[in-house]
């Protein structure tokens, strides 16, 4: 009876030797692969571990820009960064963004500085306008009509009175923007030549929409609808500097380049 021949016998020793070579090789290419990987997960972990401690924190903050209105101390409260975080968790367009929601804040751009400072630079809206209310108190709003605070003084900006058929507009919470019908007053307040800015203590809006302003002198200056206004602002210029107004009450620029004076 013949039995199997046993392949180890018959193969020749060199190619055993061979293959046992090259799994030798695959089994060390193995090894070596998840040494690598063991050490990169061991240094990601340190790394993580190293940006998490006091030397990494966000402890020299800046803040630079013209902002009378709003303090370091409260930019800084609003972007997180009283309590020094990890620099590595300061991400700057939602830091930027926590900085923003302040009232009197237009825009800020936040940039971190390794290993442990950040730099906020922050633009303020521009105050132009005054609302009484709520209440017996002032709201001062912007260009927009977003109300930037309440106080119980008047500020030092004209008073914006809007008419509406149901009375008179009131101005919004702080943050909020008044009503679309105030928009023709807003637009004259923010395109107020310094010329004669400084002499408009109000601007009222009428029902229909037309704007007028009252000067300190007494003045009342007729302005019609939004439209137009550089050439009506050339109007109360060249009016006011030269023009007689011993007796006047009244200058009409509703019609461009054909201003009126009238008692």
């Amino acid at each position: 009876m013949s039995h199997p021949t046993d392949d180890r016998e018959t193969i020749d020793p060199r190619i055993r030797q061979r293959r046992e070579q090259v799994e030798r090789s695959r089994t060390q290419k193995r090894l070596l692969w998840l040494a690598g990987v063991l050490a990169a997960c061991a240094l990601v972990a340190l790394g993580i571990f190293l940006l998490h401690t006091p030397w990494f924190e966000a402890k020299v903050v800046t803040v630079v820009g013209t902002h009378p209105n709003t303090s370091d101390l409260a930019i800084e409260s609003a972007a997180g960064l009283l309590h020094h975080p990890p620099l590595i968790s300061v991400d700057p367009g939602t830091t930027a963004a926590k900085v923003e929601s302040l009232p009197f804040v237009a825009s800020a751009q936040v940039t971190r500085h390794w290993p442990d400072a950040v730099t906020i630079a922050v633009t303020e809206r521009k105050p132009v306008v005054t609302m009484a209310g709520p209440a017996s108190v002032w709201s001062t709003l912007d260009g927009a009509g977003r109300t930037l605070a309440v106080t119980p003084a008047r500020p030092n900006v004209p008073s914006l009175v809007v008419r509406v058929h149901a009375g008179t507009v009131a101005p919004g919470r702080v943050g909020s923007t008044v009503a679309p019908a105030a928009e023709p007053g807003l637009r004259v307040a923010r395109t107020l030549p310094l010329a004669f800015a400084g002499q408009v203590t109000s601007i009222t809006v009428a029902v229909d929409g037309t704007v007028s302003l009252a000067l300190n002198s007494g003045l009342v200056v007729l302005m019609g609808t939004g439209s137009d206004l550089p050439a009506k602002y050339e109007d109360i210029a060249a009016i006011i500097a030269n023009a007689p107004l011993h007796g006047a009450h009244t200058i009409d620029v509703t019609v461009p380049q054909s201003p009126t004076v009238a008692p």
